[in-house]
Parts: C-alpha cells; structure tokens; sequence
C-alpha cells in the first residue's frame, strides 16, 4: 500500500517551496517581528494570488476545488518558511466553520473573499488562564448580541470577522462576529512569537450570526478542531524539519579541532534524534491527512495522534537547533530563535499538548468500547 502524496500533490509541495523560498519567507517573519506591522501584508496578498488560500474552497465559491491533501502540503510549506501571515487562521479555521457550519448565504458572502485573501477571518476561544470547557465559557449571547472577553485570538487585530463560541442559555454555540463593527473592542497582546499577532477581543453588545444548530455547537467545535489539529500538525512538520535541515547544515559546514563537528558522536546523536522524531512525526501527520481527507470515522484519534507527535518533534528540533549552533544559536542575529519562537506558539494555538493528549486517550477509549 503507497501512502506518499501523488506526483501531482508532491509538485504542489515543490511549487510552494520555490515560491516561499524565492520570496525569502523567514527573512520577512524577521522584518515582522523586529517591526510594528502584525503580519506581512504583501506575502499575504502573492499567497492569495497563487491560490493556496482557495485550496480547499469549491469552485463554486471561486474556490480551487482540490482536497485536504493539497492543503496538507501547502501548510508543510508554510511551517518550514516560518511565513508570517494568518493562513492558519483565516484557511484552518474560519473557512472551516463556513464551509462545515455556514449557511448557504453565508458561504455566497465569505468563502469568495476568503478564497482570493481579500477578507481575514479568525476563531476566537479562549477566556481565561484554564481550557476553555462546556462548563466554563462565559460569553454569552442574547438576542443575537454577545457579550463577553476572548483572550490571545489569533491575528485577532488583523482579521475582519470571527467565530466565537459563546452560550445562550445553556448550550455553549458558535457564532460569527464582525469585528469591524460597533460593540467589539481590540486590544493587541504580546506574546512570544510577535511575527504571528495576537488580540484580546471584547464584546459589548455585538450584533452575531449562529452557525449551525444551537445545542450541537460543542460537538460541532470539536470536529472542526479535529480538522485544524491535522493542518497544524503539518505546519508544525514543516517547522520541525525546517529546524532539522539548519543544525545538519551548520554542523556540517562548522570545523573544530579539525574536523567538522557532524563527525562528534553528541553532534550524530543530537542529529539522529531530531530525525527519529521528524519521521515519527511525519508518519503520524499521514495518518491524520488520510483521516481528513477521507472523514473517516478515525478522526478525532488520527488528529490528536498527529498534533501531539509533530508538537514534540518541532519542540525537540528547534530547541536542538539551538543547541547545535552552540552560543551563537541563542543570538538575535541566526534564525534559530524564530523557529522556537514559532514552535512554542504553534503549540498553544487550538489547546496545548496536555489537552490534545486528553484528546487521544479519551478517543481511544472510545474506540476500545465500541
């Protein structure tokens, strides 16, 4: 059984690669966060222009109309060159709800804009310093309008809309807010990896629009969640192999006591594992793109699997990386900070490791029950 991506899919992968490394990705991500813009704004719009955000969308929607698999390799790419644009958040999430949940004037409206970059949407969860629970949401929704806080929202000062969750009565519900509206508020917040903007989102008396049905909007959320989780843990490959090729290439290419130090037995070990865990991780991330693409029952167990596995391996590489480099790895002027910068975000963004772990033994005692 071949489980490679096509000949088709893997020139997609190659186009991609070309494009980011000719456009010199990480170098911008580095212009983003030594600078006051949240994202870089001409990247964004060659992405839109190359059709990689109108991946997934049908063509009825002047979308591409290709698969999750395209999408797949497209966020291997964007994870390698550190491109700082809210891809994940716009094409990950918010044209998942859309496309998931929306309705079919919803979708009219949205996915067009959505598919040429033209509009910027995001997802908008959690509240406070504990996971967001069915329990404990807070915002709440009234006669179509919400209250309430969300709190380190994704490219949440950047984008034009976003679903949140919020309850009315007592079922926690996903609903779309415009943010260029009257009653929401945008307060930009610091985090660690500046090249991906975050913002706090308050809600006063914001007009929404509910997705889907009221009292499935949590099971909803997490199929939906389920699917990121897969694109994530691409980009998060991309991140992690992207670390992987740096310290081999710098290891290879630096001398000491006459010899190059890939030759020193701790340099082949430090190298070996970060292969182990590239591989390990990319084996998993197969599994949840053969899930997604096929909505196959396995998916809430092939997501969890894959993020929690390419979350460890972009961790383990890039702060090996580091150690590669020795101590000019731990300075402003090498790229290896901006990879574990971005790898300590990615990790967080749709719920850390811990909660994806819960995740994966919760689907697999389901699983082991039916």
């Amino acid at each position: 059984m071949n489980f490679e991506f096509s000949a088709e899919q893997i020139q997609l992968k190659d186009i991609a690669r070309k494009f980011l490394e000719k456009e010199d990705s990480v170098k911008r991500a580095r212009a983003v966060l030594e600078g006051e813009t949240s994202y870089d704004e001409e990247l964004w719009k060659l992405i839109g222009e190359m059709g990689f955000t109108a991946t997934a969308i049908p063509e009825k929607y002047d979308g591409l109309g290709l698969g999750y698999l395209e999408l797949c390799v497209i966020a291997e790419e964007l994870g390698r060159s550190l491109a700082p644009t809210p891809f994940s958040s716009s094409v990950y999430l918010a044209t998942e709800f859309l496309l998931k949940l929306g309705s079919e004037e919803m979708k009219q409206n949205y996915l067009p804009k959505l598919a040429s970059g033209s509009l910027i949407g995001t997802f908008a969860h959690t509240e406070g310093n504990t996971s967001p629970t069915e329990e404990n949401i807070s915002c709440e929704v009234k006669d179509n309008l919400i209250n309430g806080i969300k709190i380190v929202v994704p490219d949440g000062d950047v984008a034009d809309f976003t679903i949140v969750t919020a309850k009315e009565g007592n079922d926690v519900g996903l609903y779309l807010v415009d943010l260029n509206s009257d009653g929401v508020e945008i307060v930009n917040q610091q985090t660690l990896d500046p090249s991906r903007s975050h913002a706090s989102l308050i809600f006063k008396g914001a007009k929404t629009i509910t997705l889907g049905s009221a009292n499935e909007g949590w099971d909803n959320l997490q199929n939906i969640l389920d699917r990121a989780a897969v694109l994530f843990a691409f980009e998060q490959l991309g991140g992690a192999e992207a670390s992987m090729d740096m310290a081999k290439e710098y290891a290879m290419g630096r001398f000491a006591f006459g010899r190059s130090i890939a030759s020193f037995q701790a340099i082949k070990h430090k190298l070996a594992d970060m292969y182990i865990a590239v591989e390990l991780a990319r084996s998993n991330c197969y599994y949840g793109a053969w899930a997604l693409s096929t909505d196959a029952p396995e998916l809430a167990t092939a997501a969890a699997t894959s993020r929690v596995s390419a979350s460890q391996a972009f961790n383990e590489c890039s702060k090996e990386n580091i150690q590669t480099h020795g101590g000019m790895g731990f300075t402003w002027e090498f790229d290896c900070h901006l990879y574990y910068r971005r790898c300590r975000q990615l990790a967080a963004n749709i719920g850390s490791q811990s909660i994806w772990k819960d995740k994966l033994i919760s689907s697999l005692e389901r699983a082991n029950q039916l």
